[in-house]
């Protein structure tokens, strides 16, 4: 079984194709829309992703030396995301769908990040921590659907890092070489500033930190501070990393799982993953990271999932697969798992 997978929930179009037997991934193409200056704005996104549409199809077609007619189903990410970003792939879903007679499988953006890391890493039954620029859980599987035992309750992690970034001059480009520019800042710091440490319960909050963080900030470019611009990623980062720990270990002690997996864009921290390291060696449990290429969005996670709901019957008719901005990952029922 061949899938067509398309990613376009964000910054990235990615057009990925998988099948059901080893080597699974048959080709990964994508397109990266980059802001000159700022954050990513939903329109220009969009605009970026749908010019590079046709051309990024054509590379994986080409790199899976398959036909059209080759493949089985396409799969394509309804949400969570940016509306005018995710109606991009939905379109050239629906199109291919509806021109080649092929089955539309709809996948859940975040429920695609967990699949792929199971798969690369051999995870059978972890708790997750999901940590990317929209998204910030601690999620483990339990009777049909992934359960979220806590979450940002406003920003997301790889959110707050990279407006730090932003905003003190830092970026973008926001990962350099393969690592983040405020862990690089922060490697030259070691001095803890008082910033807010904010878990409630099974949750975190993020806001008090960037608040906080560019106060500091404000304060170091008037000459009234006595610690560095590193000193205040060394303390972003180190807050933000141990109030995600925290949540997981305490999902750790409730499930009695053995395992941890990180994934998402910021799994690829070596900071963070240390922490993680650590916190596992008191509970004796394993952790294990989605390799780089696939923490940040790409279309083979999207394939791959909607390889796993196609075997299990689920389509949706072209004409009814509209986009969900706020698809919440504990919404998907997950057959495959069961």
């Amino acid at each position: 079984m061949i899938v067509l997978g398309i990613e376009s929930t964000a910054h990235t179009f990615g057009v990925g194709i998988v099948q059901d037997k080893e080597p699974y991934i048959l080709a990964d193409a994508r397109a990266d829309y980059v802001p000159e200056k700022g954050g990513i704005h939903p329109r220009e996104s969009s605009r970026f992703l749908a010019s590079m549409a046709g051309k990024v199809l054509s590379e994986a077609l080409s790199e899976a030396n398959v036909k059209p007619s080759e493949i089985d189903a396409i799969a394509v990410a309804l949400g969570p995301g940016l509306g005018p970003c995710l109606r991009v792939g939905a379109t050239v879903a629906r199109t291919l769908s509806i021109y080649l007679s092929k089955p539309l499988v709809p996948v859940n953006h975040s429920v695609a990040h967990i699949e792929i890391g199971l798969l690369l890493t051999n995870s059978r039954d972890p708790v997750v921590v999901y940590l990317a620029g929209g998204n910030t859980m601690i999620v483990a599987y339990n009777e049909g659907r992934y359960r979220v035992f806590g979450e940002t309750l406003d920003i997301a992690l790889g959110n707050l890092i990279d407006v730090f970034a932003r905003e003190v001059g830092l970026g973008p480009p926001y990962v350099v070489k393969g690592v983040h520019v405020v862990d690089k800042c922060a490697e030259e710091g070691g001095k803890l500033l008082d910033i807010p440490y904010t878990v409630k319960g099974q949750d975190v909050s993020f806001s008090g930190i960037l608040t906080a963080a560019l106060r500091l900030y404000k304060k170091l470019i008037a000459g009234k501070a006595d610690y560095t611009l590193n000193d205040i990623c060394y303390t972003v980062r180190e807050i933000a990393y141990s109030m995600v720990v925290e949540v997981a270990e305490r999902a750790i002690a409730h499930t009695g799982k053995k395992e941890v997996l990180l994934v998402g864009g910021v799994a690829a921290s070596k900071a963070l993953q240390e922490k993680f390291k650590a916190m596992a060696k008191y509970y004796d449990v394993e952790v294990k990271v989605v390799p780089p290429k696939y923490a940040v969005d790409n279309g083979v996670m999207i394939a791959w999932t909607g390889l796993l709901a196609f075997k299990h019957g689920v389509t949706i008719d072209p004409v009814k697969a509209v986009v969900r901005q706020r698809w919440r990952l504990d919404e998907v029922d997950i057959p495959w798992r069961k």
